[in-house]
């Protein structure tokens, strides 16, 4: 809805900021786009499946597809590393400065990576971006080093990033062995005869396989780019963005008759106190107020606050613009609150029932937060279906020809892009934002172990060292950029 560009009346300086924030988060899926795709055309382009060109338009097509058909559950897992309330609290200049420091760093490292043909993961790159922003934010006055980054957050996203090239590696070889073992075809694991294409069940195979990385990728790498939006229109435009403001009637009720339930719970559950301790609390603690350490009144004032803002409210729309933001503060405390109530095991004196309510009560809040407009998924899938379709050789070099020291077998680039697809997209069902680079450049190296046809080791040690470096570089850059955009801004 882009007439929720124009809710919060920007000035002209502050709409060339969101223009040029909005342009370059496009720009950095469209290098992920030809970065990170490169690996899903490389298995179909080495094994003659596909001539380069239509490997790589199908590509493309598929991304564009997964964004739009992939949902918004990684989206929200990236706003949540960097909390959005910092970006508002500095205003629109603090805002920009975040994000294109986190844009730039990421960008730079990804189109130095591809320019030594290696492939190095945006994913990593990303996230590694947004923590050092949150870093260098909390080196500036009035902060404490380590603040404004959701630790947990990133521990999830940092565990995800660590186990799914092992388990690329691990399932690719143990599918391969599987394949050997009960496909009597050889031509399955001999390499392609010149450039003949392959027969023509493996040519389709392979062409699926290819097909279902690029929608897993789309998926869950397009939702990063969504998530980055997002960032962008609820730092610098809160009033049109904060909420959603598509929700229709039963959406608010829901959220409404949810906020009352999920007191009434834990009031009566002696979890948290009652409500004239809430007013009480909440009259004590700023409305501006982004973090209360102690759960139990963490959610008795989000309550609390979110029952005086949304009641006799019809619509999201009928909330002030100037409280939308206070909403959505509510709303964040809330969910953090009931988090760590249930880690601190303060919810076991709920029963399973009741625990599945508030979970679901939990949902029916988070969906007036929890949203992306369509238009923003049409603007990243266009970004990452084009990108695609540039720029691709130099990965697909390396994937195809400098992992193994033999060539790519139908058999190896089938396994490889089959795990590579299922754990992707299971990992953006889940939340989690995982390396499409990673998780195939593994899986095709398990293959050539399992094939004992040997790795290189030059190619291998310099993925390994763009693995490790590549989260310690993109802090130090953005975290750089940062700090020397804030200068100015």
């Amino acid at each position: 809805m882009f007439d929720a560009l124009f809710v919060d009346s920007l000035t002209p300086l502050a709409t060339v900021f969101l223009v040029v924030a909005l342009l370059v988060a496009c720009g950095f899926e469209f290098v992920n786009g030809f970065h990170d795709t490169a690996n899903a055309v490389a298995t179909v382009i080495y094994t003659n499946a596909l001539r380069p060109w239509r490997a790589v338009v199908l590509s493309g097509v598929f991304n564009f597809i997964g964004v739009l058909a992939g949902g918004i559950t990684v989206a929200m897992g990236i706003i949540k590393l960097l909390p959005t309330e910092l970006l508002v609290a500095q205003g629109s200049g603090g805002a920009l400065a975040m994000v294109m420091a986190l844009l730039g760093g990421a960008i730079l490292w990804n189109v130095g990576t591809w320019f030594f043909g290696l492939p190095a993961s945006s994913s990593h790159t990303l996230i590694g971006a947004i923590i050092g922003v949150g870093l260098a934010n909390s080196l500036t006055p009035g902060h404490s080093f380590g603040e404004g980054v959701n630790w947990s957050k990133a521990g999830d996203i940092g565990l995800a990033l660590l186990l799914s090239p092992l388990f690329g590696f691990s399932l690719a070889a143990a599918l391969f062995l599987l394949i050997r073992n009960f496909v009597r075809d050889k031509r399955l694991f001999e390499p392609p005869p010149g450039n003949t294409p392959p027969p023509l069940w493996i040519r389709i195979l392979l062409i699926g396989t290819c097909s279902g990385v690029s929608f897993a990728h789309g998926q869950n790498d397009g939702q990063k780019g969504v998530g980055l939006i997002m960032l962008i229109l609820v730092g610098i435009a809160p009033g049109g963005f904060a909420l959603d403001l598509a929700s229709d009637a039963e959406r608010m009720r829901a959220a409404q008759v949810a906020v009352h339930e999920i007191d009434e719970l834990l009031v009566h559950a002696e979890i948290i106190a009652d409500g004239a301790e809430a007013a009480r609390l909440d009259a004590s603690i700023p409305a501006t107020a982004q973090k209360i350490d102690d759960p139990r009144a963490g959610a008795l004032v989000a309550l609390h606050r979110l029952e005086r803002l949304l009641d006799d409210r019809a619509r999201v729309r009928d909330i002030p613009r100037e409280q939308r933001f206070q909403v959505r503060q509510a709303v964040m405390l809330l969910d953090d609150a009931l988090k760590s109530l249930g880690k601190k095991d303060a919810l076991d004196a709920l029963t399973s029932a009741q625990k599945k309510a508030l979970d679901a009560q939990r949902d029916a809040v988070r969906g007036l937060t929890d949203y992306a407009p369509r238009w923003v998924l049409f603007a990243i899938a266009l970004s990452l279906g084009i990108g695609t379709m540039v720029g691709w050789k130099r990965i697909v070099v390396t994937v195809g020809e400098k992992i193994g020291k033999a060539h790519l077998t139908y058999a190896q680039g089938a396994a490889a892009e089959l795990v590579a697809a299922s754990t992707i997209y299971v990992s953006g069902q889940l939340g989690l934002p995982v390396s499409t680079t990673h998780v195939l450049s593994s899986g095709i190296a398990g293959t050539m172990v399992a094939q004992k046809s040997g790795l290189q080791r030059t190619t291998v040690r310099n993925v390994l060292l763009a693995w490790v470096m590549t989260l310690p570089a993109s802090m130090l850059l953005s975290g750089g950029l940062f700090l020397l955009f804030r200068l100015f801004v």
